[in-house]
This record gives C-alpha cells, structure tokens and sequence, in this order.
C-alpha cells in the first residue's frame, strides 16, 4: 500500500523549493518534483532520505538520481502535453513519474531485468501509467518512433546514430555525455533529416550506461 503522508508531503514542499534556489524555473517541472512520493521509491528503513537532494543507492548497484538532477534534465526537455518521449534508464522509476506528471506519452527502457520487473509493479500501484519495455537502451526503440524527445538517465560515451534517428524533425534528445568519471549534460536538437544542433549543460556524474541486457 502506497502511504502519503502530510509529513511527506511537507518535506517535498521544501526540496521544490531548494531546486527553485538551485536555477529550476520550470514551474511545470517543479510542480511535478512536489507530486511524485519519492520516499516511494527506497526501501522503508532509508526514506528519511528521500527528501534530500542527493542520489541514493537502489536495488542491483543503481541509483536514483538527485531531485535536482532530475529536474535539471526534465526541464531542458521542454516536455508538452501529448509529447512522445523514449527513457532510456527507467531504473527506480522516479523520472519516469515526473514524465508522466508533464503528462508525456512515455516509453521507457530497461536492461536489468529486476528493475524491469520491479518497477513496472511499483508504477502500476501508484496509478502511473508508462509503456515499459525491457532490452538494450543503446539500441532504442525503433518501431515505436520516431520521438519528440529521448531523454537518457545514464552517462553515455557518444550519441549513437540509432538513437538520433528515432528522433523526429524537430525533436529534442538529452544526455549526459562523457566518460565513467564524469559527463556534461547535452541537449542534441534534430534541425532536418542530417542535420542536429547540440547545445551543452555543464558537468554531471552518472552511472555509466552499459549495452546488451542483463538477466
């Protein structure tokens, strides 16, 4: 049973207004950081740190992503009501709930099968409806696009080709780019059928995102 409280509540009032302080300016955003229960997504014995804006440690060596994190990429994407967007990563789920709260059309991609699972049972129970699919994010989801946008959750070497061409003619792709150590967030706009306009976002850590799936 999902439980609620004003407490909680309360403490997300607070991190809203600390990621305002931090630059998010998005009211659409910040309205669905104050809606999605992140205390939800740890395990009971932790949610006294669910309202803090640091990532946390979740199942199968993941994490879920700092509030202001999520906030920041959410807000670069420039979502619309109605807009189809590709997650690559849903990972605990957090994210995939501030989609859905801009009230996207989600799509979102998994490779570990415990969260795959997991997550989808999570989501559904807390009445967030998103299309889940389980595979290799570097891959995509070609016959489903193309996207209005794609936003990925883990630090990617490089844009591959596959993944910018499921994106539509003036769509929006975002990611954090770079090595294991460190990546600058990228937001890589589709202008006409070759050609993209990449603007960059400063630097982030992510965990690395890896091919293939696991099992």
């Amino acid at each position: 049973m999902i439980t609620d409280t004003f407490q909680h509540k309360g403490l997300r009032r607070r991190l809203v207004e600390e990621i305002k302080r931090k630059g998010i300016s998005d009211e659409a955003v910040l309205e669905a950081i104050g809606k999605v229960p992140r205390h939800v997504f740890m395990e009971s014995s932790f949610s006294h740190f669910a309202y803090k804006d640091n990532a946390f440690p979740i199942a199968a060596g993941q994490t879920i992503s700092q509030p202001y994190t999520v906030a920041f990429q959410s807000q670069l994407l420039r979502i619309s009501v109605g807009d189809k967007v590709l997650e690559i990563g849903t990972g605990s789920g957090y994210q995939t709930c501030v989609l859905v709260e801009l009230k996207a059309n989600v799509y979102t991609i998994e490779r570990i099968r415990e969260l795959f699972n997991k997550t989808q049972v999570l989501l559904t129970e807390m009445g967030y409806k998103a299309n889940f699919f389980y595979g290799d994010g570097y891959k995509g989801l070609p016959s489903y696009g193309p996207f209005d946008k794609i936003l990925i959750t883990a630090g990617i070497p490089a844009i591959t080709d596959d993944l910018l061409r499921q994106l539509k003619i003036g769509g929006l792709l975002v990611a954090p780019v770079g090595n294991s150590q460190n990546q600058v967030m990228t937001a890589v706009a589709r202008l006409s059928t070759d050609e993209f306009k990449t603007t960059k976002f400063g630097d982030f850590i992510f965990v690395p995102m890896l091919p293939g799936v696991e099992k």
